[in-house]
């Protein structure tokens, strides 16, 4: 146990950090759980049960600095759950492959976006707030729908909405971004523990090191703002490529 521990918990603290910057972090929390032996069910559950307590730690930080717009992070955290539960609906009837190569062309088109567009994260646009309202429950369902069918790099999808969709500066969209999250990582938590997927002997030390990383990595985030979150943002998109072509060779 204490080797195991010793593995995951500098990990879990580093993806606490991406995830509270630009969201993502589960790319790397999850596959650490996995290399650590967990059987599958454990691992989600764990991985809910580190990133919840870290997220609410992050949102903390986000609010108190100011960067939370709370009438479109609670819009977008309705769409998100109904998204996500008519997307893991829908992935019982869809194939994953074709989602896998429609990003292969996405994600790499995205992080040239992020790291070459000079103003992104920094224009505001004028919209009423009824369309402000609307266009965050669709973002919302979409990346919810997303996160429900296949799930890697939804809390960056989040983020990114907020920036380009609503066009709040990226620090304010990415504090809207972890709402989000923990609305959603608190509906998945309860399943898991109803159904004891949650080893507490290793959560409760991950999670401790997961409110480490979140509330270092949202500290960055927002004292840096764009020069901390958009490389971050690219480089979350680059673990999503790397997991993308790594599973569709055991795909075909």
């Amino acid at each position: 146990m204490t080797h195991t521990l010793l593995f995951l918990c500098p990990l879990i603290m580093i993806a606490g950090m991406v995830d509270s910057i630009a969201g993502g972090g589960g790319l790397i929390s999850l596959a650490a759980y996995y290399a650590a032996g967990l059987p599958p069910h454990l691992a989600l559950g764990n991985n809910k049960f580190s990133s919840l307590w870290g997220t609410a730690v992050a949102c903390w930080r986000y609010i108190r600095s100011g960067h939370v717009r709370w009438s479109l992070a609670l819009s977008s955290a309705v769409g998100a759950l109904v998204g996500s539960a008519l997307g893991a609906r829908l992935s019982l009837f869809m194939d994953e492959r074709f989602l896998r190569i429609l990003l292969l062309v996405v994600v790499p088109a995205l992080a040239v976006f992020i790291l070459w567009k000079p103003d992104f994260g920094t224009r505001r646009k004028d919209m009423s707030l009824s369309m402000t309202v609307i266009l965050a429950i669709a973002s919302g369902f979409v990346t919810g729908g997303y996160d429900g069918f296949f799930g890697p790099g939804a809390g960056m999808f989040m983020t990114f909405a907020f920036t380009a969709v609503l066009g709040l500066d990226i620090v304010t969209a990415s504090g809207n971004a972890r709402i989000v999250n923990l609305s959603s990582n608190l509906a998945a938590l309860v399943t898991f523990i109803l159904h004891g997927n949650v080893d507490f002997s290793i959560g409760v030390p991950c999670a401790i090191f997961g409110i480490i990383g979140n509330y270092i990595g949202s500290g960055l985030a927002i004292k840096g703002g764009g020069k901390v979150i958009r490389p971050v943002m690219a480089g979350v998109l680059v673990l999503l490529l790397l997991k993308i072509v790594s599973d569709m060779f055991h795909l075909f």
